[in-house]
């Protein structure tokens, strides 16, 4: 045994021949170059990554804060939409146009006859409505509106009028309604 434990003696002596002796600082300064590199490179990466995320957070706070002004600013909206909508609110703005409200209405009938009685409409004050010197002119109500269909005024004895019939037969044609 003393024969192969010099062998072994011989052989790692050959092998410490080989390798050089004492500390060797060349090799591991590249190496420590490039744990330091992507150490830093990591780091950076990280910070950029950091800032970009802050960065769309502080945006995504903008447009919340944005998104609840503008539906603060609707709902206002739709609420002066409704107060102008309200049929008390419609009628007092139409009475300060002059419009009065329609009375009964008449029909023209396809040949030519009028059903129900066609009658004037006049401006009645209501208890609601103050009249006004600048709406009526200061001389009663305001004169009544004319019709803009047309409809034939009520004749002195109060009864509707049918118009005289032509010399020609008018007819509409037939409309196809699906049934």
């Amino acid at each position: 045994m003393t024969k192969a434990a010099e062998q072994m003696k011989g052989r790692a002596g050959r092998l410490a021949r080989l390798m050089p002796s004492g500390p060797s600082t060349a090799a591991r300064t590249p190496f420590v170059l490039l744990v330091v590199l992507l150490l830093t490179g990591g780091l950076i990466s990280l910070l950029l990554l950091n800032s970009a995320l802050n960065e769309g957070s502080f945006r995504l706070s903008k447009l919340k804060r944005e998104t609840t002004e503008l539906t603060d600013e609707q709902q206002a909206l739709q609420r002066d939409v409704d107060s102008y909508s309200e049929p008390d609110a419609l009628e007092r703005r139409a009475r300060e146009l002059g419009m009065v409200p329609g009375g009964s209405p008449a029909f023209l009938n396809p040949d030519g006859t009028i059903r129900g009685v066609p009658e004037r409409v006049t401006a009645e004050p209501s208890p609601a409505a103050k009249p006004d010197a600048s709406t009526s002119g200061g001389a009663g109500p305001p004169p009544a509106a004319a019709s803009p269909s047309g409809s034939v005024p009520p004749s002195p004895s109060g009864s509707a009028t049918t118009p005289a019939p032509s010399a020609t037969p008018t007819t509409l044609p037939p409309t196809s309604s699906g049934r």
